[in-house]
Order: structure tokens, then C-alpha cells, then sequence
């Protein structure tokens, strides 16, 4: 049986306790939701840090909080995020990855913002900015998650295996019915055509925002991929009813994994697909 690797994205840089009060931000909130995640079944969980305003922060000291934090508590794989928010830059994004993470997130391009009290400004993220981002994880022996969030996106995936920039084998994360970026949106005709544009020696990861991730993120079991749910994509857990928990949300796909036959990826079975290097 094939094995599943469930991601737990357990806050991001746009949700806020105003629209979810269980959604955690402080170290010792995310380390627990962590904890509560690996013991549902998540082998990574994926990282925003806050300040103590709540406000989305590229500080290594708070990274590195988390990450003591977490290491306390189990040995799920630690992804932080090199997205952080609108308020940082492209230094203060890259800061988390002095915290030595197994895996960080790499956004493959710049997205318009199309919505929300942002809408109208540009998420930058150019050929030069990506490149510097995957040095910095190279050096450090980290492997990238690459977040593509439209077709195009993946040319700069080329790119980065042409210049050696990343190590096989490339873990490519397709984010899908994003509305606030401009992502294509959550279909099975999206994820088919996005498919066959993989390039050879890539495992692929499905991000479903909202109302899509349950369904796409069940189609990336049934089409030889990977998972991604919690707090950061969606904070209802059906229509209408907010989310108790990250874990609720990496228990459900858990239950569906084991419904449709697959065996769910333990952390260290995760360390070995993605051929992980130990920065525990």
C-alpha cells in the first residue's frame, strides 16, 4: 500500500483569531497543535510564526522557540514558510531557515493579490528572489517545497533543476482555489493538467483552500499524491461549522486515507520518501 504524507499547516500569515478563536499562534499554541497533529496522524507540519500582536513574523528567535517547543513534544517534520506575510521582506522571510527546518515552503513566483484589503498589490517573487531563497536552503541542506500556485509557475522549477539548485527529488506543493493570489482553481481538470507538467523524480503535494480542500486534497490521494489541511487553508470544517482544531482536520483525511487503502506516512517513513536530512 502506498503511503500518505499529511501536512499540517497549522496558521499562515492571513487567518486571525477574530475569524477562528481556535487558531494557534503563540510558540507554545502551534507547538501543541503540532503535537495534537503528529498524534492524529501528520508527519509535517508546516510553520508561521507571530509576534505577540499576533502579527506575522520572520524572527529567528521565535522560530527557534517553536522549534524547541515542538522537538519537547514528538519528531514531526518541521517545514517553516518562507512566504511570512505582507509586512516582511525578502531577508526577514529567509530568516527561518537559520532555525535549520527539515523542509521550507518556496512560492515559484509573484501572484496579484485579487481580493481582501490587499487586493490590488503584488506578492513579489522573482527569478532572482526564488533563486536566492533556494540557495539559502541549499546551503543548509534543506530541501525546498515548491508552492505552485498556476501552471506557469512550474517553469521556474525548471529553472532551478537546470541550475542545480534543487536535489531530487523535487517536492512540489500545487496550491489550488486560492482566490486571495490567484490560484487556479480547486478542479480535477486543474490537477490533471498540472500533473502532466511534472518534471521526472517529483512527489507532489495538493493545498486545497477553503471549500476545495476536502475534495482535492482526497483527488491527490487518488492520483498518486501527498496532503496538505489545517487552519492556514481553511478554517470550517464543513459549511458553516468553524474548524475545532488543526487535528480534526488531519484526522479526517487520515480516515479517508485508510478508507480508500492507503497506509499513512509516519514522520520518519516522510524523512525517507522526500530523502530528508536531519536537522532534528
Amino acid at each position: 500500500m502506498r503511503k500518505i504524507i499529511i501536512t499540517a499547516a497549522l496558521t499562515g500569515g492571513q487567518q486571525t483569531k477574530d475569524r477562528n478563536p481556535n487558531l494557534p499562534e503563540q510558540p507554545d499554541e502551534i507547538a501543541e497543535a503540532a503535537h495534537d497533529c503528529f498524534n492524529e496522524g501528520a508527519a509535517i507540519v508546516h510553520l508561521h510564526a507571530r509576534d505577540i500582536n499576533g502579527v506575522p513574523t520572520g524572527d529567528l528567535a521565535v522560530y527557534s522557540d517553536i522549534h524547541a517547543r515542538i522537538r519537547e513534544r514528538c519528531n514531526i517534520v518541521i517545514q517553516d514558510s518562507t512566504g511570512g506575510g505582507a509586512n516582511l521582506n525578502l531577508e526577514q522571510k529567509a530568516e527561518c531557515l537559520k532555525a535549520h527546518p527539515e523542509l521550507a515552503s518556496l512560492n515559484m513566483g509573484s501572484m496579484l493579490r485579487t481580493i481582501g484589503k490587499h487586493s490590488g498589490s503584488v506578492f513579489i517573487n522573482s527569478q532572482s528572489d526564488i533563486e536566492y531563497f533556494a540557495r539559502q536552503m541549499l546551503e543548509r541542506d534543506i530541501k525546498p517545497e515548491m508552492e505552485v500556485y498556476h501552471h506557469g509557475m512550474l517553469k521556474e522549477v525548471h529553472n532551478l533543476i537546470q541550475k542545480k539548485l534543487i536535489k531530487k527529488p523535487y517536492y512540489i506543493n500545487f496550491v489550488m482555489g486560492m482566490a486571495y493570489q490567484g490560484a487556479v482553481d480547486g478542479t480535477a481538470d486543474n490537477l490533471v493538467t498540472l500533473k502532466t507538467l511534472l518534471p521526472e523524480d517529483s512527489i507532489f503535494n495538493v493545498t486545497g483552500i477553503g471549500a476545495t480542500q476536502l475534495p482535492m486534497t482526497t483527488l491527490s490521494m487518488l492520483s498518486g499524491g501527498m496532503v496538505r489541511v489545517g487552519m492556514e487553508d481553511n478554517i470550517y470544517y464543513k459549511k458553516g461549522v468553524p474548524v475545532e482544531s488543526n487535528a480534526q482536520l488531519v484526522a479526517r483525511s487520515v480516515r479517508l486515507a485508510r478508507e480508500l487503502g492507503f497506509e499513512i506516512a509516519t514522520p520518519d517513513d516522510a524523512r525517507e520518501i522526500l530523502e530528508l536530512h536531519a536537522n532534528q
